[in-house]
């Protein structure tokens, strides 16, 4: 028996990457580190804006890394163990991580910014230019 899915409709055509980057995103993460996304709506001299900000307490830059690989934002943090301590009590860990989010087609990652453990990432979504386009009609007699 074959699933059935919102993009198996015969007139959504050519949706095939975008059920399956659903499918990776709703298998999800640990939700480590929490972030924040804020839009800052367009203006008329500016395009839409988004800021995504990600509590990286403990984290320095050297710590961090952040790159785009097609249409992903990639977030890695890797903090090096000290085995010269000893600890009575161990709360926090040094841990790892990777924050992945899909970028939509066009956008444009304007810079990132660490202050005060929070690591900023903003980002430009420019507005699609709206074409339409006339087919010709080939006639075959």
């Amino acid at each position: 028996m074959s699933r059935m899915t919102p993009f198996s409709s015969p007139l959504m055509l050519g949706f095939d990457t975008m059920e399956k980057t659903l499918e990776r995103i709703a298998k999800g993460s640990d939700g480590y580190p929490p972030y924040n996304i804020e839009r800052f709506p367009a203006s008329p001299s500016q395009t839409e804006k988004l800021c995504i900000t990600l509590a990286v307490a403990g984290f320095a830059q050297d710590d961090l890394d952040v790159s785009v690989q097609e249409n992903q934002l990639i977030i890695r943090g890797r903090q090096a163990d000290t085995e010269d301590r000893e600890y009575l009590h161990r709360g926090i860990a040094a841990r790892q991580f990777q924050r992945t989010f899909m970028l939509a087609d066009g956008m444009h990652v304007l810079g990132a910014e660490l202050k005060n453990g929070l690591l900023a990432i903003d980002l430009a979504k420019p507005e699609p230019e709206r074409q339409a386009r006339k087919i010709a009609i080939a006639v075959n007699d």
